[in-house]
């Protein structure tokens, strides 16, 4: 077997990497910047039916003001359940129940509590940028695994190189929706 032969999958590579930003962006639209947003009830799940249901399964959401979230469940029995996972999620949110509406007032962040989603923002990109570093990790195993089978070493170097650059733009990119994420929940 030549080593000219031996091709790492940069692409598989590259979307894992992307995989771990979409995570991160997810967890980024949780958290609560002191304007209203459906998407931070995404992660929220209700013990319903006898299965854990995500939120937006059991009803409408709604963002009809800056400040306000509505949720109409569709099945009475439930917005007793919805109100409860609400109030427990530590989203620090209000619930007001109105038959089937559910009432999310958002309240201003105070400083504190800002400086707190921060290093929260910041936790979820340091698990991104490990998540990252995981997969350049077994891109640098895979390379290894190759040049004991006969790559050479131009093409080694090559790879790690190639895989490096990888690693490197996704931790940018990290870096930047964590500063910018950051500014958004500082401002005022």
């Amino acid at each position: 077997m030549k080593g000219d032969e031996i091709e790492i999958d940069l692409d598989a590579l590259e979307r894992r990497m992307d995989g771990a930003m979409a995570a991160l962006r997810q967890e980024f639209a949780s958290l609560r910047t002191g304007r209203a947003s459906a998407s931070m009830l995404e992660p929220l799940q209700v013990e319903a039916y006898g299965q854990m249901t995500p939120i937006n399964q059991l009803g409408t959401i709604n963002v009809p003001e800056p400040r306000m979230v509505t949720i109409n469940v569709w099945d009475r029995s439930m917005v007793s359940k919805v109100e409860k996972a609400i109030r427990d999620s530590g989203l620090g949110i209000n619930p007001v129940v109105d038959g089937p509406i559910i009432r999310l007032p958002i309240p201003e962040l105070n400083e504190e509590r800002r400086r707190e989603l921060t290093r929260v923002a910041a936790q979820y990109a340091e698990h991104a940028r490990v998540a990252v570093r995981n997969v350049r990790r077994d891109g640098m195993d895979q390379v290894k695994k190759a040049h004991a089978k006969g790559m050479s070493d131009d093409d080694q170097k090559f790879w790690q190189d190639a895989i490096q650059e990888l690693t490197d733009r996704a931790i940018a990119q990290i870096d930047k929706a964590l500063e910018a994420k950051q500014a958004e929940i500082m401002q005022v």
